[in-house]
């Protein structure tokens, strides 16, 4: 838990979008279906406007504090409400002050607005609660629980991001897709969000990963699909650690986006008992320079297997086995 040198209230601070309006360069406006932001989610896609060029997101904010709580102890004065839109990704940081609703400023609400050009990928929205504390000012004296996230271009407000699936032939596809024609399937993660490439010139292998067909195909497929997520997870990781930012000390930095999410999930299982900037240092210095980035594969292995839910679908397959031979022999 963070300390701090000064009082602060111990209510919670919530914060909600209650509507997203998009401006074009005509000054034309369009508001944001509501299936394009979800209170359970706390996420806002604006992939989902029908007007593709869109410049500007103005969101419409709302937010509870502790009002009696601060009221009551008496600790603060001059206590104002901010919203602030950033992304590590562009450094792009926006803040917007909220106004009080009501005589007993415990909600307040306001709008702020995202600039298209000024991000790339995904920003966090958070409210704070700033304050004067024993004769300084400025002192941020609570925060939203939860950021919110403002996907630039999702279509489907979810918080946990989903990897694009496309079928393909391998032989007929694009030039450098077919030295791969034997490959059942391949992971791309060039591009802003890793995709899976199946290839379609493996008879059934599409019907088999999405589950159809008889209980035997059934059980292969499960099978299979835990065999393609072992791939994708040791893929992404390697394209995460292979592509840090290192500080002037040498320090490697959590990307900020997928890459970064991934190492967070990864590195707890490749270098267990770490916290998660420890065991960076250790995998990239690993990789880098003291020659023992072999003896760490069979931890990203690990690593990738558990999260593919490999031995799941190994017991599930083998009693499935079982109960068939059963049927057979009954």
């Amino acid at each position: 838990m963070k300390a701090y040198p000064y009082p602060r209230p111990s209510g919670p601070v919530t914060m909600r979008v209650t509507a997203v309006r998009l401006s074009g360069p005509d000054e034309a406006r369009e508001d944001l279906d509501t299936k394009g932001y979800s209170v359970v989610e706390q996420v806002v896609a604006l992939g989902r406007a029908e007007r593709p060029d869109w410049e500007t997101a103005r969101l419409k904010l709302s937010a509870t504090v502790p009002a009696r709580e601060i009221e009551t102890k008496g600790h603060w004065s001059e206590v104002t409400v901010v919203a602030v839109l950033a992304e590590k990704a562009t450094n792009a940081r926006t803040v917007a002050r909220l106004e009080p609703e009501g005589p007993d400023n415990r909600e307040w609400t306001g709008s702020i607005t995202l600039v298209r050009p000024d991000h790339l990928d995904r920003a966090t929205l958070s409210v704070h609660v700033v304050a004067t504390v024993d004769g300084v000012p400025g002192r941020i004296i609570a925060s939203s629980e939860r950021d919110w996230m403002v996907d630039v271009t999702a279509d489907v407000p979810l918080r946990d991001r989903q990897l694009d699936v496309v079928t393909v032939s391998f032989a007929r596809a694009a030039e450098w897709l077919r030295p791969f024609r034997d490959a059942p399937w391949m992971v791309d993660t060039s591009g802003r969000m890793p995709t899976v490439r199946l290839n379609t010139d493996f008879d059934g292998l599409t019907a088999l990963v999405q589950g159809a067909g008889t209980k035997v195909e059934s059980l292969v497929g499960e099978m299979l699909l835990s065999q393609l997520c072992t791939d994708v997870w040791t893929a992404v990781f390697h394209t995460a650690i292979g592509d840090l930012e290192i500080e002037d000390d040498g320090t490697p930095l959590l990307p900020p986006d997928w890459r970064g999410e991934v190492l967070r999930e990864m590195l707890p299982d490749v270098v267990p008992g770490r916290s998660v900037e420890d065991a960076l240092r250790e995998v990239h210095a690993r990789r880098t320079g003291d020659g023992t980035w072999a003896e760490l594969q069979p931890r990203i292995h690990y690593a990738a297997t558990r999260r593919a839910e490999v031995p799941k679908a190994l017991g599930e397959t083998v009693r499935g086995i079982e109960r068939l031979d059963q049927e057979a022999t009954a």
